[in-house]
């Protein structure tokens, strides 16, 4: 069989108008598929849900009142999303020197202990003391090559 006679196969010939037919890529220029616009079959399905999107909700309440896991967690999943963030009430010490650096890290790993935050929220936290950390070294490396070079 050759490669002519297979359904699979395309040859240049038969490239849509739009590709560039070596390397079966929309060729430069070529927008695509304008941002935000929907495919047929979603905007059938838009159509069709019009007006009934209300007596579905409402039914889907009602089989998650009567006991459908399924609808339950339908619900849920809509309704109350998961939270990504929340706001975190932790005091941390002042961060001006390597001491408070320790300190905040302290305050930190004792929250988590504590169970006061999780462990990923402690992450977040000592990427920020951590990137203070930082700051504190490269201003007080800043003062003593200032420091330094007066001395000359």
């Amino acid at each position: 069989m050759t490669n002519d006679t297979r359904k699979n196969t395309s040859t240049t010939d038969d490239a849509h108008p739009y590709q560039d037919p070596t390397i079966r890529r929309f060729r430069k220029g070529n927008p695509g598929r304008p941002k935000g616009s929907r495919h047929k079959s979603t905007l059938a399905m838009l159509a069709l849900l019009e007006g009934e999107a209300e007596a579905i909700t409402r039914t889907c309440v009602e089989a998650a009142k009567a006991g459908d896991m399924t609808a339950v967690r339908l619900v849920l999943e809509r309704l109350l999303p998961p939270a990504k963030e929340r706001p975190l009430k932790l005091s941390l010490p002042e961060v001006q020197d390597a001491a408070g650096v320790a300190d905040a890290q302290a305050a930190i790993l004792k929250a988590v202990a504590a169970g006061e935050i999780l462990p990923g929220e402690a992450s977040t936290l000592t990427g920020i003391v951590e990137a203070r950390r930082r700051a504190v070294e490269t201003l007080e490396l800043e003062s003593r090559i200032l420091a330094l070079e007066s001395r000359k």
